[in-house]
């Protein structure tokens, strides 16, 4: 799941070859594999006091994968100790866990395919 966010925290719409549609300026690969761009968006962030469409997608990877992580180490524990959880507290985080990756999951395939159309409209 980490690897999942640091793909998703690195992907960037950046115009990269002057040849591309846009007005955004050019951007080299360097700058955007050493992370100067996100300076620059943290910087506009502090600025303009909103927060940008990639924050929001970070941060709901990131409740996800809290929930992941809350019901693996309760399934641990319960394991472990089981005088120390309870067990419908385990399923409880459980269905928490599945249900946020489901709406995830949902939310990732509905994306795709309003870009997909997006893209294909003549």
């Amino acid at each position: 799941m980490l690897d999942s966010i640091n793909i998703i925290s690195s992907f960037q719409m950046m115009r990269s070859d002057p040849a591309h549609m846009g007005n955004s300026p050019l951007v080299s690969a360097t700058e955007v594999a050493t992370g100067l761009t996100k300076d620059s968006r943290a910087e506009n962030e502090k600025k303009t006091g909103k927060t940008s469409f990639a924050d929001y997608l970070m941060e709901a990877a990131n409740y996800v994968n809290e929930k992941q992580q809350t019901s693996s180490d309760m399934a641990e524990k319960l394991v472990l100790d089981p005088d120390s959880v309870d067990v419908h507290d385990v399923t409880i985080a459980m269905a928490e866990a599945n249900l946020s990756l489901s709406i995830a999951q949902n939310v990732i395939e509905r994306l795709t395919k309003a870009w997909s159309e997006i893209t294909t409209t003549r």
